[in-house]
C-alpha cells in the first residue's frame, strides 16, 4: 500500500512538471482599449485633482482602484482585512521666511526664495558677506581658495563658467559652501526657478535626517545689488574677485513637520500549487496634483499603467472564474508616493504584506500610453521600452522576448538599458525598489514626450490601441510566469 501510495506521488508530481500552460489568448482579449479608455478617463478626471499623495484626489483614486478590486472577487492584499496598506508620509511646511541686507526688508517669492525641505529653523545675524564667485569646489576649480568663509554667509552666482561645469549645479553650491564651513549660502538667480516658489517641502517616510544642510536663500538682482552695490555688474561674468563685503544681513527661516498618510493599494488572487509565490504587477496610480485652479492630470503618467493594472487584475480573474486560474498568487499593487522618491513601492518592499523570497518578480508598468517622439528609429507606432530584465536574472529576459515573438510582435527596446543612460530611467520608478532587495524585475515604458509632467499629460492624447497591445504584452508575459514550474532563477542573492 505505501509502495503504491508512494508511486502514485511520484506519477502526479511528474504530470505536475509536465503540465502545458494553458492559452492565454482567449483572457488576454479581455484587456481592451475600449476599457482602457473608460477607465483612465475617470482616473485621470478632474474629479481625482492630479492625485497627488496624501491628498483627497489620492484618496479617491485609491477607493476606486479598491472597489474595482473588490468587484473582481480580489483578495486584500494589505495585510489582514485591508485593500490598502497604509504608510506615514512626513512633509515639511513653510511658516516664514525672511530677508533683510542694512535693515531694508525683502519680499518672499519676488526678490528671494528657500528651499522648504532643505533648511531648517533658524535666525541668522551677520555684519559681513563672503563674494565666492561661482562658489564652485570640485575638480576643475576651487573658488574658495584662499578664502576663510567658517562661519559666514557666502554669496555666490548660480550656474559656472560652462553650462556643463557639474559644481554649478545648486547642490553642489550648498555642498561646496557647507564643506568650508559657511553659516548660509545666497544664490544670486536671474529669475526665481518655479519650484522654489511652493511652500510645501519633499515628502518622506522618516522626518529624521542623516545630515543636516546649511540655509540657502535663491536671490534677484534687486537683493545682490543692495549687497555687492557697483560691483554688482562685474559680478555678472564671474568678477571681481572673490572678496568679503561690510553689511549687515539678517536671515530668518521657519518651518513645521506635517504627518500626513497615503497608501497603496493591494488586490490579491490566490493561485492554485503554487499559491505560496507570488508574482506581483505593480504601477503608480500618484501624480502631480493640483496647484490653484489648474491640475497635473497625469493620464499617461502613471494613469496608463494604473487602468492597465485594472484591465490585468480582471482578465486574471475571469480566467480563474473559468477554471483556468494561475498557479502561483498574483499580487495587483498600485503604489502611491512615486512621484514623491518611490515611497509607495520602498514602504511596501521594506514591510512586505508577503515574504519577498516568495516573490518571483515585479513587472512594473509606468507610462505606456503614449510615443516617445525623440525615438527616430524603427516604428514609432509598435514598440515599448523593456527595462531591467536582464538585470537580476537571466530567465526573465528569454520569457518575455518569447511570448512577444509569440502574440504581441513589438519592437522591444532596450535603449534603457545602458548603465550610462543620463537619464537613469532604471532607478525612477517603483520597481527599483524590488530591484534594490533582489526581486527580479521588468519595467515598461514609453518614454518622455511634451506633455511628460505638465498639466496638458491628458487622456484625450492617449493612443489607446497602442497600449492595449502593451498592456497584453504584459499579460502574457505574466500568464507564463505565474504558471511555469519553477520561480525565475534569480542571479543575484535575494538582500
Amino acid at each position: 500500500m505505501r509502495k503504491f501510495l508512494f508511486l502514485s506521488l511520484l506519477c502526479a508530481a511528474g504530470a505536475v512538471q509536465a503540465q502545458k500552460i494553458p492559452n492565454p489568448e482567449p483572457f488576454a482579449k479581455t484587456v481592451t482599449a475600449a476599457d482602457l479608455k473608460k477607465h483612465l478617463y475617470i482616473v485621470a478626471s478632474a474629479d481625482f485633482e492630479g492625485r497627488e499623495t496624501a491628498t483627497e484626489g489620492q484618496r479617491k483614486a485609491a477607493a476606486y482602484i479598491e472597489n474595482h478590486f473588490r468587484s473582481l472577487g480580489l483578495l486584500p492584499g494589505g495585510g489582514g482585512s485591508s485593500y490598502q496598506l497604509y504608510y506615514p508620509v512626513y512633509q515639511d511646511s513653510l511658516v516664514d521666511a525672511s530677508l533683510s541686507v542694512n535693515d531694508q526688508p525683502f519680499t518672499l517669492k519676488k526678490d528671494f526664495a528657500v528651499s522648504v525641505s532643505n533648511n531648517y529653523t533658524a535666525e541668522l545675524m551677520a555684519s559681513e558677506v563672503v563674494y565666492a564667485g561661482y562658489g564652485i569646489s570640485d575638480s576643475t576649480r576651487n573658488d574658495y581658495k584662499d578664502l576663510n568663509v567658517r562661519g559666514k554667509i557666502v554669496l555666490v552666482l548660480a550656474g559656472g563658467p560652462r553650462s556643463t561645469t557639474p559644481g554649478g549645479r545648486p547642490i553642489a553650491k550648498q555642498d561646496a559652501a557647507q564643506k568650508n564651513g559657511a553659516a548660509a549660502v545666497l544664490v544670486i538667480q536671474p529669475a526665481i526657478p518655479r519650484a522654489l516658489l511652493d511652500t510645501k517641502g519633499r515628502m518622506s517616510l522618516d522626518p529624521y535626517k542623516k545630515t543636516i544642510s546649511l540655509n540657502t536663500y535663491y536671490i534677484t538682482e534687486t537683493v545682490a545689488r543692495a549687497i555687492l552695490g557697483d560691483d554688482y555688474a562685474a559680478a555678472q561674468n564671474g568678477e571681481p574677485r572673490p572678496k568679503a563685503y561690510t553689511v549687515n544681513v539678517r536671515l530668518g527661516f521657519r518651518k513645521s513637520a506635517l504627518k500626513l498618510q497615503s497608501s497603496d493599494v493591494l488586490g490579491f488572487l490566490e493561485g492554485t500549487d503554487l499559491k505560496d509565490q507570488v508574482l506581483v504587477l505593480s504601477a503608480h496610480y500618484d501624480h502631480l496634483g493640483k496647484r490653484d485652479t489648474v491640475i497635473w492630470y497625469g493620464a499617461d503618467d502613471d494613469g496608463s499603467g494604473t487602468v492597465s493594472i485594472l484591465e490585468l487584475a480582471q482578465a486574471f480573474a475571469k480566467a480563474k472564474a473559468a477554471g483556468k486560474g494561475p498557479r502561483r498568487s498574483i499580487l495587483f499593487l498600485a503604489n502611491s508616493g512615486e512621484e514623491k522618491g518611490l515611497l509607495g513601492s520602498e514602504y511596501f518592499s521594506d514591510h512586505p504584506t508577503y515574504p519577498l523570497d516568495h516573490l518571483t518578480a515585479d513587472l512594473n508598468i509606468d507610462m505606456i500610453g503614449r510615443i516617445d517622439p525623440n525615438r527616430k528609429y524603427g516604428d514609432s507606432m509598435n514598440y515599448v521600452y523593456v527595462v531591467g530584465s536582464d538585470k537580476l536574472s537571466s530567465e526573465l529576459k528569454p520569457i518575455s522576448e518569447g511570448n512577444n515573438k509569440k502574440y504581441t510582435k513589438l519592437e522591444l527596446d532596450y535603449k534603457f538599458d545602458d548603465p550610462n543612460d543620463p537619464d537613469r530611467i532604471y532607478y525612477r520608478s517603483d520597481h527599483y525598489n524590488f530591484a534594490r532587495k533582489g526581486v527580479p524585475i521588468i519595467f515598461y515604458f514609453d518614454g518622455i514626450h511634451k506633455d511628460y509632467h505638465q498639466p496638458t499629460d491628458t487622456p484625450d492624447k492617449i493612443d489607446y490601441d497602442l497600449m492595449e497591445k502593451r498592456a497584453r504584452l504584459v499579460f502574457y508575459t505574466a500568464w507564463e510566469m505565474a504558471n511555469r514550474n519553477d520561480m525565475v532563477k534569480r542571479d543575484i542573492p535575494l538582500k
